[in-house]
């Protein structure tokens, strides 16, 4: 690493001159502890384990991807087991939790009433020692295990149905269905090309490096926050359509371009930065290729709508539009590629999940990492509050001086001066009444 300085150019001209470090290795990868994103070779790793291969070889639960993020290392035998025995466990959610769902209105947006019960948590388990290791294990396991739970709750809240609870005999995927598609009227059967698309999708999702409500997350978790707290900022902050609600975003441009045949006056219209009009899925702060796990979601979609039997007009519209974009000299100067993003939503859509819960899975998702991240940074013990730096623009020093009118106060003050003043000689016996 090498010493540098940046400068920092604000918009009115004024320079900053803050200190760099300068990476000499061009290769070498951006990383964090759970995540590793070496951002030029197009590789995304999980505790050095590649993501697509887990995707392909591994569940999310049941064969301890979460366990790996969470601690590090692949579980033994024994470890698995008590593992997914604690997880199941804790999917029971405690019933004053329960009852919040009863008092959001039925056009509640799911991502607003998950901010409000999952804080809500932290009611229930107040007692939490975030420095205590016993206490920041049992607490990750609860969120693991109820944030799906209370996503599709959140649902079933707002089409007004009865809710489900899990089931024993299902595995994470499984529940994740049968809580949100299955009704006390009749049996449901869950179909496993779903639940393997649902693995997939929350293996592709359970961390990426420091983003937007990650960072949240860890800015919370600094002053020593509820952990269940620090987590409904995450979800706050994933709300957003710049970040958790990009897939949904992908699906309007799709649905707006409309037939195969419209993307190249689309693509015009891109171009030309017509009012309105973006192009959505394309691009990443990190990666400046093809991300890897959009390519893992676009064989995923075609594979599932191939074995469900769906045929969605939207996804010749979005491999049309990719085919356009990446043959294009202004997009591939601009290394702007597919997302994770961009094939995401078609898939959920296959399955039957609405937009309005694509941030949801999001979220559910992320909750691994969020909480991996924020144990991780309480116990390494040198943990300090955050404190971001603010760069001050406005005007330099100056002094703050009355005017006359305003010593002399308004009239309604005045009188009142005066009203005061006779209270008091009154009261002294200098004045009668």
């Amino acid at each position: 690493m090498v010493q540098e300085e940046a400068i920092l150019k604000l918009p009115n001209g004024t320079e900053h001159r803050i200190k760099a470090r300068k990476d000499t290795a061009a290769a070498k990868p951006i990383f964090g502890g759970r995540s590793i994103l070496p951002a030029l070779q197009g590789v995304c790793l999980y505790r050095g384990y590649s993501v697509p291969d887990l995707v392909d070889q591994a569940q999310a639960l049941e064969d301890g991807v979460a366990y790996l993020l969470l601690v590090g290392e692949k579980p033994s035998v024994a470890q698995l087991a008590e593992f997914r025995k604690e997880i199941q466990k804790h999917m029971l959610v405690h019933e004053k939790v329960k009852a919040m769902f009863s008092n959001f209105t039925i056009n509640a947006h799911p991502m607003a009433i998950m901010v409000a019960v999952i804080g809500a948590l932290s009611c229930i388990f107040s007692e939490l020692d975030p420095l205590d290791e016993e206490h920041r294990w049992l607490a990750c396991k609860r969120l693991i295990a109820k944030v799906p739970v209370l996503a599709c709750w959140a649902y079933k809240t707002s089409i007004g149905q009865p809710m489900m609870y899990p089931r024993a005999d299902l595995s994470f995927a499984e529940n994740f269905l049968y809580m949100m598609f299955a009704t006390p009227m009749e049996e449901y059967q869950v179909n496993p090309v779903a639940a393997k698309a649902i693995n997939a999708f929350m293996i592709l999702h359970m961390d990426h490096e420091q983003n937007a409500s990650t960072s949240t997350v860890r800015i919370a978790g600094s002053s020593q926050a509820n952990p269940y707290a620090c987590i409904a900022a995450g979800v706050a902050s994933l709300w957003g359509p710049a970040h958790g609600g990009a897939n949904e975003a992908v699906i309007k441009m799709l649905e707006e371009i409309g037939v195969p045949e419209n993307v190249p006056n689309f693509v015009a219209d891109v171009k030309a930065k017509k009012e309105g009009v973006r192009l959505m899925g394309f691009g990443h702060r990190v990666y400046k290729n093809y991300d890897p796990r959009a390519k893992v979601m676009k064989g995923l979609v075609a594979q599932v709508l191939q074995e469900l039997g769906i045929e969605d007009p939207l996804l010749k519209v979005a491999q049309e539009l990719e085919k356009v974009a990446l043959a294009d000299d202004y997009f591939v100067q601009r290394k702007l590629y597919p997302n994770v993003d961009y094939y995401s939503g078609i898939m959920l859509r296959a399955l039957g999940i609405p937009t309005s819960m694509f941030t949801v899975m999001f979220a559910m998702s992320r909750t691994v990492g969020w909480v991996s991240q924020w144990n991780e940074m309480v116990s390494e013990g040198q943990m300090r509050i955050g404190r971001p730096r603010q760069l001050y623009v406005g005007p330099k020093e100056r002094k703050w001086s009355e005017s006359k009118a305003r010593r002399g106060g308004s009239p309604v003050d005045r009188g009142g001066v005066r009203k005061r003043a006779s209270l008091k000689r009154f009261e002294e016996g200098k004045e009668l009444v």
